[in-house]
């Protein structure tokens, strides 16, 4: 009987307590859920929700990308094409605008600190010149133009003579927005040859570049342009390091107290000897000095080199922006100065001056033909500037065509594949495609065949004339001899002229100041890299 009455007696209080709230916690946990979705019920019904897509204008409705070929969509209202959308009035590329966009948050608020910087800006107001000297044709000078307008450059200025100064290719170049050529005067012509480096070729253009840059500074600054680089037109700068693939965003993250922008150049490998189009079939380039470590750079110098007087085959001391302000004036081809100051200059971590050197078989002949020197070891020292030049110079004037090619892919073709694999490894060698790309899809997409074809013909006149218009285009030059009257710079006379390019370049202790085509560093260099 003690048994059963231990069995049969009831529960404590305090089982009784917790099954009761444990009750209570679960009916909780149900209602609750049930009342918020019948609040947001009621309030959806009574309009209690302001949704900024209700709002949206019908005319101006918008699909997700996919939604225009489903079965969803409604034919009574269609969606614009993207043709047919306006575009873009901040960045205007080749007609339209390639930023992206994404409209489907339009209309909501987000409250963000002031002192944030915004990652994107579709209004980059600033204005980019380039300036150039050259003599190519409509083949490599388009591609090269419309390249650097994807990129975000406002402006042209095109000193220009031999096929680039032809009538024809004049025509077309002068009806594309943005783009403005000149022709250098005659008297400068005969100042350089007569009596300013005592020396043709390579030096001459040292020379005309630099006269032709301190033109372009007073028509870039007239225009209103922010910032000037000077770039010849085989050469392409590679906006590496910015958020977005473009020069605009580059520079204008750029601190303001910042004068001037040094690209260091990368330099081109090609790997075949029957290139007909850098642009769009060259990948590979060899790193400069200023993005490799300097263990990497000099351990791996004589395999980079090649047997070539140098690491790269020409220049390496890379081209450079300025911002325009008072008192800019060029420094060389390849840097600008100020007159009143030491320029503040940085030098980017990424980006770089593609340079596109030798890189088709017929540039040996082409530079050959341009230059009046004899094919000496002592002589070609007053054409060229640099070791590679002179070699390749003298080859080209004194072999046969089989002897030129074979020498042409051992010093300049990359036919190695272990070498080349081994040093992209390393990181002396990289690919970039960005270039390549934006090129051929220019091709593909007719930009440059339209260009040519929107070009009017020339008038007869024009043809009997071919330089009345550049002459023309001459006469508006700014004026920069120093010193002299008006009545004899309308003489045109040859003093004046030979005084305005010894103000220009004599600025700062003379000639030497400049800045020349250097190449890097060399195995001489070794000793102060251990040093340090």
């Amino acid at each position: 009987m003690a048994a059963l009455g231990t069995l049969h007696r009831p529960p404590p209080a305090s089982s009784v307590t917790h099954h009761i709230f444990a009750s209570r916690v679960l009916l909780l946990l149900t209602a609750l859920p049930l009342a918020l979705a019948s609040l947001a019920f009621v309030l959806q019904w009574r309009g209690g929700v302001d949704d900024p897509a209700s709002r949206w204008p019908a005319a101006d409705a918008r699909m997700f990308p996919g939604m225009g070929n489903s079965p969803l969509s409604s034919s009574a209202s269609p969606v614009p094409s993207v043709a047919a959308r306006s575009a873009s009035d901040c960045v205007e590329i080749l007609g339209g605008s390639s930023l992206p966009s994404f409209p489907y948050y339009r209309g909501w608020k987000f409250d963000l600190d002031k002192d944030l910087k915004p990652k994107v800006s579709l209004c980059l107001n600033l204005q980019i010149c380039i300036t150039t000297s050259t003599s190519a044709g409509l083949d490599q000078i388009l591609p090269w133009l419309f390249y650097h307008k994807v990129i975000g450059v406002s402006q042209f200025l095109l000193f220009v003579e031999g096929k680039a100064a032809k009538p024809h290719v004049s025509a077309v170049l002068e009806s594309i927005p943005g783009y403005k050529s000149y022709t250098e005067p005659e008297n400068w012509r005969r100042n350089k040859q007569k009596g300013f480096f005592y020396k043709p070729c390579n030096y001459e253009l040292f020379v005309k570049q630099s006269l032709n840059m301190e033109m372009a500074i007073v028509m870039a600054r007239n225009a209103r342009m922010d910032w000037i680089i000077h770039l010849d037109t085989d050469e392409l700068i590679h906006p590496a390091g910015a958020e977005e693939y473009s020069l605009t965003r580059l520079l204008s993250d750029v601190p303001a107290n910042a004068d001037m922008v040094i690209f260091p150049n990368y330099e081109s490998g090609v790997e075949r000897d029957d290139i007909k189009d850098p642009f769009s079939e060259v990948s590979m380039f060899k790193k400069n000095y200023d993005h490799l470590p300097r263990e990497t750079y000099f351990g791996m110098y004589k395999e980079a080199a090649r047997g070539n007087p140098n690491y790269f085959l020409t220049y390496g001391n890379g081209k450079s922006a300025a911002r325009i302000q008072d008192h800019l004036r060029p420094n060389g081809a390849h840097r600008w100065h100020n007159y009143m100051k030491i320029p503040n200059e940085i030098k980017l971590d990424e980006a770089a001056v593609l340079h596109y050197t030798y890189p088709k078989f017929s540039d040996l002949t082409s530079r050959r033909d341009r230059c009046g020197c004899k094919p000496t070891k002592e002589d070609v020292k007053r054409c060229f500037m640099l070791d590679f030049d002179r070699n390749a110079f003298i080859i080209a004037s004194t072999a046969t065509e089989e002897e030129m090619l074979r020498w042409y892919n051992e010093h300049v073709v990359w036919t190695d594949k272990r070498l080349n694999l081994k040093l992209l490894r390393k990181g002396i060698l990289t690919r970039i495609y960005a270039p390549m790309a934006i090129v051929q899809a220019l091709r593909e997409s007719g930009v440059l065949s339209s260009a040519i074809a929107a070009a009017q013909v020339p008038s007869e006149e024009k043809l009997n004339s071919p330089n009345q218009n550049l002459q023309n285009k001459t006469s508006a030059l700014p004026d920069l001899s120093v010193g002299a009257s008006k009545k004899a710079r309308t003489r045109g006379s040859e003093n004046t002229s030979q005084a305005t390019a010894r103000k220009i370049m004599e600025v700062a202790g003379g000639t030497e100041s400049a800045v020349p085509p250097l190449s890097p560093p060399g195995l001489d260099d070794l000793r102060m890299f251990w040093l340090n």
